[in-house]
C-alpha cells in the first residue's frame, strides 16, 4: 500500500473510510468458492485491505472532530446528538448468492465495526450497543472468511468495553481482575507454538543471545518474567549440556507465574529434563504473582541472585494478561537486577493511547495475524479455533475492553525499546549511582536461528518468504518477524550499563 493512494480530507476521515471500503479488493470477494480454500487471496490479503480502509483514521489526529453529524453521508439519520447508521440486513450465506452480495456483506461488516469504534470513542454507548448487537448477528467467529472472524472477535471485545464503561459510570470501586484459566491458556499457547513460527522465533533467538552471554560462565541463572510452561528452556539446557567447554556447574531458573500448582509442575518438568541431560545441579525457583491483583509486586531480593552467578533476564511481552504490573516498576526492577543479558521480545502493537488509536492498531495487527494462521490452517481446523478463541480473542479483549493490558490502572508503554534507549541515554550523563540497560545487537547466529525456524514453515523449497513470512535484521540490532509487509514480533537484547553486570551478588 502506498501512502499517497487516497486523498486525505482533514476532519472527515471516517467518511472517507466508508467510501474507500466500497472499492477495495472486490476481485477477491466475487467468487464464494474462495471461502472454502484456506489459502485463498481474501485471507492472505485481509491485512492489506484493513490497512487501506483505516489509513485515514491513522493519519488524522483529531478523532473527536469527526463526530459532527453534518459530516456523515446521506445514509445516516440524525436524531438530536446521536447519529444512527442504516440497519444492515443480514446476507444469507449460500454458494448460490450473487457474487456482489458476498462483497457487500464483508464491506458492511467492516463499515459497521468502524462506526461502532467511533461511537465508543466519544462515549455514545447506547448507539455503540445497538451496532454491536447488529455485528454479532451478521458475523461469526467460525466463518470461512478470515475477515468475518476478525469482525466477530472485535465485536465481542467492544461489547465487553461497553459493559465495562457502563459499570464504570455507576461503580466507584475498581473492577476485580478477571479470572484466568491459566492451564487452558497455556495449552492454547502451546498450540500456537506448534502451528506458527512466532513463539519459536521468540524462544530460539533469545536462547542464542543468552547462550552467547553465558560463554565460559560456570554458574548461570535465568529469570523468566512469565514462564508459562517453560517451553523455551529445554532447548537451552541441551545446548548448555553440549558446550565445548562443558556444561555449567550450576544452572538455575527463576520462573514467574500466577499459579503455584502450574509453577510446581513446570519446575518438575524442567528438573527432569535437566537431569536426563546430565545437568545434575539444576535448581528451579518459583515466584508467584500477587494472587489478588495478578501483578508482580516484588523486590530484587525475591529473585535471590547469588554472588558469582551470571544472570540473564527474559521477557516475552504479550497482551494476554498483565504479567508484571506498571511498566515503570518492571523496568526499574530489571535495571536493579543488573543482568549480563536481558532478552526482550515484544508484539509490535501499541499497548497505550486512546481507544481509537488502540482499535486501529489492533485491527491492523490482528487482521495480519489472522491472515498468517489462515494461510496454514483450514477454517474448520480445531487448533485454529483454539488459538483464535483462547489467544487472539483474549488479546483483542485486553487491548479494547479494559484500556490495554494494564490491570493496575497504570498507563502501559507504547514499546519498551524506546523507553530503554531513553533511560540508558539519561543514565550515561548522570551520577555514578545511575543504572540502565544498553542495547546490544542480535548476532548473526540469532538471525540464523530465526531463519531455521522459518524453514520449518516453508513450502518445501526452503523459501519461507514465498509463504508470506518476512524476517528482517534491523539497523538498530533487532530481529523482526512479520507476515507480508507487517512486523508482528521484534526481538532485542540489552545489557546492564554497570560494570559489575557479569558477576552479580546477593542483595
Amino acid at each position: 500500500m502506498k501512502a499517497g493512494t487516497f486523498e486525505m480530507v482533514h476532519g472527515d476521515s471516517v467518511c472517507g473510510v466508508f467510501d474507500i471500503i466500497q472499492h477495495q479488493h472486490h476481485e477477491y470477494y466475487l467468487n464464494p468458492s474462495n471461502y472454502h480454500n484456506h489459502n485463498n487471496p481474501i485471507n492472505n490479503q485481509l491485512s492489506d485491505w484493513v490497512d487501506q480502509i483505516t489509513k485515514q483514521i491513522i493519519d488524522n489526529n483529531d478523532p473527536p472532530q469527526i463526530i459532527n453529524p453534518s459530516n456523515f453521508p446521506a445514509n445516516y439519520s440524525v436524531s438530536g446528538d446521536n447519529f444512527r447508521p442504516r440497519k444492515i440486513p443480514r446476507t444469507e450465506s449460500s454458494s448460490n448468492n450473487d457474487y456482489n452480495n458476498q462483497e457487500q456483506s464483508l464491506t458492511q461488516m467492516m463499515t459497521l465495526l468502524l462506526e461502532c469504534a467511533v461511537a465508543i470513542s466519544v462515549d455514545n454507548l447506547g448507539e455503540a450497543h445497538r451496532m454491536i448487537l447488529e455485528l454479532t448477528h451478521i458475523s461469526s467467529p467460525y466463518a470461512p472468511s478470515s475477515a468475518e472472524r476478525v469482525v466477530a472477535y472485535f465485536a465481542k471485545a467492544m461489547a465487553s468495553r461497553v459493559v465495562n464503561s457502563w459499570l464504570g459510570n455507576v461503580l466507584s470501586s475498581p473492577f476485580p481482575m478477571p479470572l484466568i484459566n491459566y492451564k487452558s491458556l497455556h495449552e492454547a499457547f502451546q498450540g500456537f507454538n506448534n502451528v506458527s513460527p512466532f513463539v519459536k522465533f521468540a524462544h530460539f533467538t533469545s536462547n542464542q543471545a543468552i547462550l552467547e552471554s553465558f560463554h565460559r560462565r560456570d554458574r548461570v541463572h535465568v529469570i523468566d518474567l512469565d514462564i508459562m510452561q517453560g517451553l523455551q528452556w529445554p532447548a537451552l539446557f541441551h545446548i548448555l549440556a553440549t558446550r565445548v567447554e562443558g556444561p555449567p556447574s550450576h544452572v538455575r531458573i527463576t520462573g514467574v507465574g500466577s499459579s503455584p500448582e502450574l509453577l510446581s509442575q513446570t519446575g518438575q518438568h524442567l528438573s527432569s529434563f535437566a537431569k536426563r541431560l546430565g545437568i545434575n545441579s539444576f535448581e528451579f525457583n518459583p515466584v508467584v504473582r500477587n494472587p489478588k491483583t495478578g501483578l508482580l509486586n516484588v523486590g530484587v531480593s525475591t529473585f535471590r541472585v547469588r554472588r558469582g552467578e551470571t544472570l540473564a533476564v527474559h521477557w516475552l511481552r504479550h497482551c494476554l494478561y498483565d504479567s508484571t504490573g506498571p511498566d515503570w516498576r518492571t523496568i526499574g526492577l530489571v535495571e536493579e537486577l543488573r543482568p549480563r543479558i536481558f532478552t526482550l521480545v515484544e508484539q509490535d502493537i501499541a499497548q497505550s493511547g486512546s481507544f481509537l488509536d488502540r482499535f486501529v492498531g489492533s485491527l491492523q495487527y490482528y487482521s495480519t495475524m489472522f491472515d498468517s494462521i489462515g494461510a496454514y490452517l483450514g477454517p474448520d481446523d480445531p487448533t485454529r479455533h483454539v488459538v483464535e478463541h483462547c489467544l487472539f480473542h483474549r488479546e483483542i479483549n485486553n487491548m479494547l475492553a479494559i484500556g490495554g493490558p494494564s490491570r493496575s490502572g497504570e498507563e502501559k508503554l507504547r514499546d519498551w525499546r524506546s523507553e530503554l534507549v531513553r533511560r540508558s541515554s539519561g543514565s550515561g550523563s548522570g551520577g555514578g549511582s545511575s543504572v540502565g540497560l544498553g542495547q546490544v545487537a542480535m548476532s548473526g547466529n540469532c538471525m540464523a536461528q530465526a531463519q531455521l525456524i522459518l524453514n520449518m514453515f516453508s513450502n518445501g523449497n526452503g523459501n519461507s518468504n514465498s509463504n508470506g513470512y518476512t524476517l528482517i535484521q534491523g539497523h538498530d540490532g533487532t530481529l523482526r518477524l512479520g507476515w507480508k509487509d507487517t512486523c508482528l514480533y521484534t526481538a532485542s537484547a540489552w545489557t546492564s550499563c554497570t560494570t559489575n553486570a557479569s558477576t552479580n551478588f546477593n542483595y
